[in-house]
């Protein structure tokens, strides 16, 4: 499934951080990521690499057209699945101030039983890791906010 990503990246005051470094990755549509520690039994897919790096503009957006990730077992844990999520690491201004932080998709029955999300305790924190879907004419676009400092920051994850 085709979809974009439209992230914005903010300071604790809501302002835009342009020039911002935004790493993503997630896995490909059959719950496969491309990394030699993935022993998924799912399929690679050899079109698709699953990490872009992009700097945001002076409004601070970035856009990835990509495709939606597929939930995926977890190894050695009885039975626990990820919902499908994307990772971000963001490097703001400063080059030690770092944010690595996961996007989750909004009405996925795997939200309310993931352990990484349901780490975050705070549950108006907790919601600020679920995008929103805008209202698009031909493609899916998931908003999502990365708040790099402050009380609206968005939560850090392993």
């Amino acid at each position: 499934q085709l979809i974009h990503i439209r992230a914005r990246v903010l300071d604790e005051d809501g302002a835009p951080v342009a020039g911002a470094l935004v790493e993503i990755w997630h896995c490909n549509a059959a719950g496969k990521y491309i990394h030699p520690n993935d022993d998924n039994d799912a399929p690679a897919d050899p079109n698709f690499y699953g990490a872009a790096r992009m700097l945001t503009g002076e409004d601070g957006l970035i856009d990835l057209r990509t495709i939606k990730p597929a939930a995926y077992p977890v190894p050695g844990t009885g039975g626990w699945w990820r919902p499908p999520h994307v990772h971000f690491s963001v490097w703001g201004r400063v080059w030690l101030s770092r944010l690595v932080t996961q996007m989750f998709f909004p009405g996925e029955p795997l939200n309310e039983h993931d352990a990484i999300l349901n780490a975050v305790r705070d549950a108006q924190a907790r919601g600020r890791c679920i995008a929103r879907l805008a209202p698009q004419e031909k493609v899916l676009v998931y908003e999502h906010e990365l708040v790099v400092r402050g009380r609206k920051a968005s939560p850090g994850m392993p």
